[in-house]
């Protein structure tokens, strides 16, 4: 039985150890599942032009994020064995250290997780339109390049 039901993607602010350890936690009573794989997107403090990052601010044209990400999810259980699948990501300001992007994928299968955790974070960066702007320690700014 796979859990394909569109899920609320965007959290405001940063994604907690709480919350991503709940997700996990439901997860228990699924017992035809034999594998998880998670992916975690941390603000990083990069330096850039001799400024540290100390947050990012992220936006998204919700609606059409909300497209993509429906597609990236049809997409990835069509292509892969998936049992569930769950995308978060956060809006608005996130602090270097934190998680800003939370995937989640199960199934009956080891292999099959790896595989599609990568099919999905780099469909993701690719096609979903959300925003990030580069906050450094002196309050300047500039608009993130996803890489």
């Amino acid at each position: 039985m796979q859990d394909k039901k569109p899920k609320n993607v965007f959290i405001q602010g940063a994604i907690s150890s709480e919350f991503i350890g709940e997700s996990i936690a439901k997860h228990q009573t699924k017992t035809s599942i034999g594998a998880h794989n998670i992916f975690l997107g941390q603000v990083r403090a990069d330096e850039i032009n001799g400024k540290k990052i100390s947050a990012i601010e992220y936006t998204a044209y919700e609606e059409m994020a909300n497209v993509k990400f429906n597609e990236i999810r049809e997409s990835a259980f069509e292509k892969f064995e998936l049992t569930c699948m769950h995308i978060y990501h956060s809006l608005g300001m996130v602090k270097t250290g934190e998680i800003c992007l939370f995937v989640f994928v199960s199934s009956p299968r080891r292999k099959i997780v790896f595989e599609a955790l990568e099919f999905i974070v780099e469909e993701i960066k690719a096609h979903v339109p959300v925003f990030g702007k580069e906050i450094f320690e002196d309050d300047s700014h500039q608009w993130k390049v996803n890489n």
